[in-house]
């Protein structure tokens, strides 16, 4: 006898008469294996990433970004591969902070305004771990999360960290910033290769920093595998 048969015999005694179909599904659907992945043992990720990506020290709002990112993906249920590009993009489009930013964050604030305020999309600028511009994207991102207008009615809402991390995971996915998704270019199980990586640049930015973002992304993959990401 099976042990799932046993289960379904427990229920039915402690129902006291025939399962319905209706009771079949639940436990069918409680029995089924999660999508989601995750990390098995954080301390072997962070320390990889500490040492080899953050010179030896991760903030407090480094740390908070990268688990908001973490969450995202593993809610999406995320391959490897596909989380050490999410997680590489973000470290290289927000300098390592691994947190949102504005789009001319480096010119400082009354700079930065200035300048966004020149931009012939303001106020639909940059904003987010991938820079979510044009009123369009907006809108698609305001959809795709379910947020029923509140992202179009306050642009700044994708500064905050989950919402900036589901639009990031939403949007690579999907193939919204580029036309080019995730799948186009990373395996949907095991590790990337390096050119893989490579050509992954497309989802967000054509070639440019191809390279180098790759290299972040391997060992943010080596990362991941150490803590057990499944």
């Amino acid at each position: 006898m099976t042990d799932t048969k046993r289960l379904f015999d427990a229920v039915r005694a402690v129902k006291g008469s025939p399962l319905t179909q209706a009771d079949v599904d639940r436990i069918n659907a409680a029995l089924a294996p999660s999508a989601r992945t995750g990390l098995r043992d954080a301390e072997p990720f962070y320390a990889t990433i500490r040492k080899g990506l953050f010179a030896g020290s991760i903030s407090t709002a480094q740390f908070d970004g990268i688990q908001k990112k973490l969450a995202a993906m593993g809610d999406a249920g995320w391959p490897i591969a596909w989380a050490a590009y999410g997680l590489a993009t973000s470290y290289w489009e927000t300098n390592k902070q691994m947190q949102p930013v504005r789009e001319g964050y480096y010119l400082g604030e009354q700079a930065g305004e200035r300048h966004r305020k020149t931009l012939r999309y303001y106020p639909w600028y940059g904003r987010g771990d991938v820079q979510l511009t044009w009123d369009y994207n907006y809108r698609w991102a305001d959809k795709a999360l379910g947020l029923n207008g509140q992202l179009v009615a306050n642009p700044d809402l994708a500064l905050d960290p989950a919402i900036s991390a589901r639009i990031m995971v939403q949007g690579m996915a999907e193939g919204a910033f580029t036309g080019k998704k995730l799948a186009d270019y990373l395996p949907a199980a095991g590790s990337a290769s390096i050119e893989q990586f490579t050509q992954a640049r497309r989802i967000i930015n054509g070639t440019d920093k191809a390279a180098e973002v790759a290299k972040v992304a391997a060992t943010f993959q080596s990362a991941l595998a150490a803590g057990g990401w499944a």
